[in-house]
């Protein structure tokens, strides 16, 4: 017997036994969410849950696949998937169905593709890859340049499809450039990129521009006035300015009305009270039922089947983007405490195995797959409760889809596959 089939038992079974608990509890949710009060019937391919049910049934055909394929198959292969994952991204301009606005899927009969679901383990193939590889250096502008264009590209494609919420998951893989070390001038960016964007929506350019000098003068003081500063911190400034200038009129002339409506509720940037309670009322109709629901179910919930407000359909979307709401109201903050405390030891774990890693490609690989649930997870979870701007994104293993779910569970496993090899000399 080869030493490939020899480790099966070197499987991390605590990431599969989160990742079943998971799987499970979502598809008692979408037949919870699904059903109206009538008898069910588990293979009713006519309802979202009977249809679930295949797709978790496939899914673990899936995984044995994943599983059975020799573990270096995975890095070898990366670019060739990545290119793959590009190609399937732009024939959906050409031969793409269009739903809900967004060109994002490929239609079959009746069968529906997402390829930007599984863009994403694709992308964290391409990044492992490229980091890992000797000839990279992460120091390397020309390296980064080209790291960026990895990311960004799959990205690009998916927003030119109206996908937003898809688009931005890419930011994860910024987390893990910072975990490889990458100057932490680029994090500085970013977050002063956000400030500056928030400030300009909120209060526009002349208060912001105000702040902002204010806080380079005071970088100047503390710096103790050190000689050419001057000439920096004024070409620092002038750099916000046209930035700030910039987000101005991409807000205005370039995001669509109903981005622009989320944006300026998230934010408060509309004044009249009268037409504000207008906007909640339309344009937060998902959010505004779907805090309904939680806020309902109190600490232990009403009960598996009983929610009212999910079994009168009052929250649209909630088997799909909003089905933690369908928690919050029949499992109560103890059933979503119970949620929330699963993925985050799911991507806990992740995190453990990825640093216990000796081969740099699946180390970068496991961050990937941690940063990419964490931050569905924190963007879903933080929409239905109203924290953050409404992005439709699905919570993993838990919302309808069965793009969704065999896309999850094949950068999941990839990843188990490569943990179970770490003991390997590559």
């Amino acid at each position: 017997m080869s030493r490939e089939n020899q480790r099966h038992f070197k499987f991390d079974w605590i990431t599969i036994l989160l990742f079943l608990i998971l799987v499970f509890f979502g598809w008692i949710n979408i037949m919870s969410a699904s059903h109206s009060g009538e008898v069910i019937s588990y293979f009713d391919m006519n309802e979202p849950y009977g249809k679930q049910l295949i797709f978790i049934f496939l899914t673990f055909g899936l995984i044995a696949v994943i599983l059975a394929i020799e573990a270096k198959f995975y890095e070898r292969f990366a670019s060739i998937i990545y290119l793959t994952s590009i190609i399937s991204l732009i024939g959906l301009f050409i031969f793409g169905k269009e739903v809900n606005g967004a060109i994002s899927w490929y239609g079959f009969g009746g069968i529906t593709i997402q390829p930007s679901e599984f863009a994403k383990f694709a992308t964290a193939l391409a990044v492992a890859k490229y980091i890992s590889d000797l000839e990279t250096d992460l120091k390397s502008i020309k390296d980064q340049l080209k790291l960026i264009i990895i990311i960004t590209l799959p990205a690009f494609l998916i927003l030119l499809q109206n996908d937003t919420g898809s688009t931005v998951v890419y930011v994860a893989f910024f987390f893990v450039l910072y975990r490889e070390g990458i100057q932490q001038i680029y994090l500085i960016m970013g977050i002063t990129l956000l400030l500056i964007s928030v400030f300009t929506l909120k209060f526009g350019i002349i208060a912001t521009l105000l702040f902002f000098c204010i806080v380079l003068i005071l970088l100047y003081i503390a710096r103790r006035k050190k000689r050419g500063q001057i000439l920096q911190l004024l070409g620092v400034f002038l750099l916000i300015a046209a930035i700030s200038v910039g987000i101005q009129q991409f807000y205005k002339n370039m995001l669509k009305p109903h981005q622009k409506d989320r944006i300026e509720l998230w934010l408060r940037l509309e004044k009249d009270p009268q037409k504000l309670e207008e906007m909640k009322r339309t344009i937060l109709y998902n959010l505004n039922e779907s805090e309904k629901a939680i806020s309902s179910g109190g600490l232990s919930g009403k009960g598996f089947m009983e929610g009212t407000r999910t079994t009168g359909k009052f929250v649209p979307e909630q088997h799909t983007d909003y089905i933690f709401s369908t928690v919050g109201e029949e499992w109560g903050f103890l059933g979503s405490t119970f949620v929330v405390l699963i993925f985050v030891l799911l991507i806990i774990r992740i995190l453990i195995l990825a640093e216990a890693q000796k081969n740099h490609f699946s180390r970068v690989y496991g961050y990937c797959v941690a940063s990419i649930f964490f931050v569905h997870f924190t963007i879903n979870v933080g929409m239905v409760m109203g924290l953050i701007p409404t992005i439709g994104i699905p919570l993993p293993f838990f919302s309808y889809g069965g793009s969704g779910l065999w896309a999850f569970t094949i950068m999941l496993f990839i990843f188990v596959k490569l943990d179970a090899n770490k003991i390997n000399e590559w």
